[in-house]
């Protein structure tokens, strides 16, 4: 189990410093913040309204936008995560999980094929 977890860590330390050298991620964080003032004012002013009709309040507005840039941000971190499981060449837990059940299938078919060799075998 602790080795579980430290691979994990590991793993997600690795990601995250992967994340945080990618150029590009940086830059458009550069741009957020250049622009930040102006889309906080537009954000403000601008009317949205929700599924009754109902203008949104201004924290309504800034929950309903971080929601979107939490989901962007996760939907990011999980790319980057995969690149760097292409890269690494580090088996995803489920397909660890996908192997241990396949060797079970063929363990159980092993001790199928024995129990009836040996069957015959006491016949003969």
């Amino acid at each position: 189990m602790k080795t579980k977890t430290l691979l994990e860590l590991i793993t997600l330390s690795s990601s995250l410093y992967f994340l945080a050298k990618d150029t590009h991620f940086i830059d458009r964080l550069n741009d957020f913040s250049e622009k930040g003032k102006e889309n906080l004012n537009k954000m403000a002013s601008d009317s949205e309204v929700d599924e009754n009709g109902e203008e949104l309040e201004f924290m309504d507005k800034i929950i309903q936008k971080t929601s979107q840039v939490r989901e962007e941000l996760e939907h990011k971190i999980e790319e980057a995560v995969v690149q760097f499981y292409k890269k690494v060449n580090i088996a995803h837990l489920d397909k660890i999980k996908g192997l241990n059940e396949k060797l079970d299938k063929a363990d159980k078919a092993i001790a199928l094929l024995e129990a009836r060799l040996n069957h015959i075998e006491a016949k003969e």
